[in-house]
């Protein structure tokens, strides 16, 4: 009964404030894109607010999700890869739970991911490929399966990094085996409905998403190879396209609008706009342009109003999205990751910098900055905004600064 209750009390909290939830892997729908208003417009000299911070979640890169009265987070302790469940308001922990064994790495140990709510639901795959759905309200395990083992995947040099995609009934992920790169999975049972037998790209680092392309639902990201689209019915695969694609790390989810999707990544690349077009129940793609302007890294890229905001490498960049077109650079706080809300991008340096930055293709304008102590580790985790909140992770602390208007 009182498991009842919870799942309740968890459903009428979100049901009460839907769109200031963030409840995967940057934000509602995967665009790094809050469509909270009411906030700040500029920030005092030592930053908002710190409302709580939350200690001991444990190493890892993964951001948040933010759903009804809980926030979600991945981290490895004692040596176990686990999420665990804070409180909205007080940041105190609810429930932790671990889902297998964790994995240690020279760049970082610990998961890379972002949990995915969904209902009374949390889905989560860790660095070691365990994707385990589990109970929101109290973290019990409801079904699991191993990606890298069962679809003849394996581990890639900085770990699994991939959050997984609920589309509809189906659970989407990237084990990147062969005749397997891709595969969909029931979400309420984790049985197989299908894998792109025609895609044995290895992994990358990215997390898909899902658009309407002219009626085709599509599933789109970034594998090791190359940017790809996949028929979200049955998996097959309609397009590939590699030149944005390097041969180390593709780590940017890709940016889908209107019939266009942007792909882009670091180590010397760039990035390219393609034109998405459905004939039938297919969908084929053609590059619009390409360009060396917009190198992303890890942090991602937003799309406001037509133009894209991120991180040539370390500088801050705006582009015209349908032209590609250099509106302006800055150096900002340094190389990091981007969220955006209420007309402004709320930015994160890899070496502890978190800025506020008006969002606007007539110049770069910064409205304030203030630095979170250094965990030994790049700050990499994405910030997120949700409840007039602004949530940022480092390593083992998590940090809710209230960014509200007053």
């Amino acid at each position: 009964m009182s498991v009842f209750i919870a799942t309740l009390a968890i459903a009428a909290a979100s049901a009460q404030s839907p769109a200031t939830d963030w409840p995967q892997w940057r934000g509602p729908d995967r665009s790094g894109v809050s469509r909270e208003t009411g906030l700040l417009r500029e920030w005092p000299r030592s930053g908002p607010a710190l409302g709580w911070s939350a200690q001991q979640l444990g190493a890892g890169y993964g951001s948040v999700a933010v759903a009804g009265s809980r926030v979600f987070v991945q981290g490895m302790k004692n040596r176990q890869s686990t999420v665990t469940s804070l409180d909205r308001d007080s940041g105190k922990q609810v429930w932790s739970t671990s889902l297998g064994s964790a994995q240690e790495n020279g760049q970082g140990s610990g998961p890379r991911g972002t949990p995915t709510v969904d209902g009374d639901r949390v889905y989560v795959l860790t660095e070691n490929g365990d994707l385990v759905c589990l109970m929101a309200a109290d973290g019990k395990v409801v079904w699991r399966r191993n990606i890298l083992r069962e679809f003849a995947g394996r581990n890639i040099n900085w770990l699994v990094s991939e959050s997984p995609l609920v589309d509809g009934d189906r659970l989407i992920v990237t084990p990147g085996g062969r005749n397997a790169g891709m595969a969909a999975l029931d979400k309420m049972t984790g049985a197989t409905l299908w894998v792109a037998k025609e895609l044995s790209d290895e992994a990358g680092y990215a997390s898909p998403i899902a658009g309407d392309v002219q009626g085709v639902r599509t599933i789109m990201t970034f594998t090791g190879n190359a940017g790809v689209g996949v028929r979200a019915a049955d998996g097959k695969l309609m397009w590939r396209y590699a030149r944005a694609a390097n041969n180390t790390a593709n780590i940017t989810t890709p940016v889908y609008s209107n019939g266009k999707v942007f792909f882009t990544s670091a180590y010397g690349t760039g990035g390219a706009l393609l034109a998405l077009q459905a004939k039938g129940q297919d969908v084929t793609a053609h590059e619009i342009y390409f360009t060396r302007d917009m190198q992303n890294h890890h942090g991602g890229v937003v799309l406001v109003d037509g133009y894209l905001y991120g991180f040539n490498n370390s500088i801050l960049t705006c582009l015209e999205f349908e032209t590609g077109k250099v509106l302006w650079r800055d150096r900002s706080v340094g190389k990091g990751a981007v969220a955006y809300a209420d007309g402004h991008l709320y930015v994160l340096s890899e070496n502890n910098v978190v800025g506020l930055v008006e969002a606007s293709p007539k110049g770069y304008r910064e409205k304030g900055r203030f630095t979170i102590a250094d965990q030994g580790w790049p700050s990499w985790a994405h910030p997120a905004v949700s409840g007039g909140r602004l949530y940022i992770r480092n390593q083992n602390v998590l940090a809710s600064y209230d960014v509200r208007a007053r």
